[in-house]
């Protein structure tokens, strides 16, 4: 009897630990995370809603909190606000129901870009992103200052995201 129960237990916690990723046409997500660039770490939230099978558009926004190497930067060079596209490949790779893949692009307040990235869910509500991001065009011309480079370089972000 007792093992009759541990089977049926084990069977029902592998159920509820089965979870896709990526639903398609509808599918909302929320991101929160630590985000990483040469002498800079801040927050990054993120919002992503699916439009098709494995086409999504989200809103990005990110805010520097610690700067280090003398680097000094006004709130209009530490917040960042953009839109993005994403193509969602986990169903695609067929890696996992769990797992996904999606690269994308992104126009924001100071550039245009890129990122990849990887998502785990550990349950249908729960999981953990990371996301590598570059910026392909500036929207200034003119060389840089320090300040003006928080954003406008390879980033990473780490941290959790929601179904919602």
């Amino acid at each position: 009897m007792k093992k009759r129960l541990l089977l049926i237990a084990l069977l029902l916690t592998a159920g509820l630990v089965n979870a896709q990723v990526f639903e398609g046409k509808g599918d909302q997500k929320f991101q929160i995370g630590a985000n990483f660039q040469d002498n800079v770490n801040g927050i990054v939230l993120a919002y992503d809603y699916g439009l098709g099978e494995n086409i999504s558009v989200g809103i990005v926004t990110g805010y520097a909190l610690n700067l280090s190497n003398g680097l000094s930067a006004n709130f209009e060079d530490r917040f960042e606000l953009e839109g993005r596209f994403n193509a969602n490949l986990g169903s695609v790779l067929n890696i996992s129901d769990n797992f996904d893949v999606y690269p994308g692009i992104s126009l924001s307040l100071k550039n245009f870009g890129g990122h990849l990235g990887m998502r785990y869910f550990f349950s249908t509500g729960f999981g953990v992103f990371t996301e590598f991001g570059t910026t392909f065009a500036k929207y200034n011309s003119e060389a840089l200052t320090p300040a003006e480079k928080i954003n406008n370089q390879f980033t990473v972000n780490l941290g959790a995201v929601f179904n919602l």
